[in-house]
């Protein structure tokens, strides 16, 4: 049974950084992993997303060139390196996975989940 278990979350003021980890096990293969986030009334948005072998990586938008994602599988876990932090990056951040290597900015495309974990940018 695939378990993602996310940490590093908090209160922070803006312009500062968090890492934050996602720890998997039970997962025999995941083709992408992927960080998504959801803020109080909003639907969840992609954040960013990383190919298993860490040689591809995509970004929001909002987020690029601020947050890096990134992975170490003998770890089993991925990262999310979030700098100049915004009070518009609150939200509930969950880390994902898929087998799939299309609609990666996609919630539906994700199967296996964590349970979340709170980042709240105070300005």
């Amino acid at each position: 049974q695939a378990q993602l278990v996310e940490s590093g979350g908090g209160l922070v003021q803006a312009g500062a950084s968090l890492k934050l980890s996602c720890e998997v096990s039970g997962l025999t293969f995941s083709r992408y992993w992927g960080w998504f986030r959801q803020a109080p009334g909003k639907e969840r948005e992609f954040v960013a997303a990383i190919h298993r072998d860490g040689d591809t990586t995509y970004y929001a938008d909002a987020v690029k060139g601020r947050f890096t994602i990134s992975r170490d599988n003998a770890k089993n876990t991925v990262y999310l390196q979030m700098n100049t932090l915004k009070p518009e990056d609150t939200a509930d951040y969950y880390c994902a996975g898929t087998p799939y290597s299309s609609g990666l900015n996609l919630p539906r495309s994700y199967l296996y989940w964590g349970q979340g974990t709170q980042v709240t940018v105070d300005s």
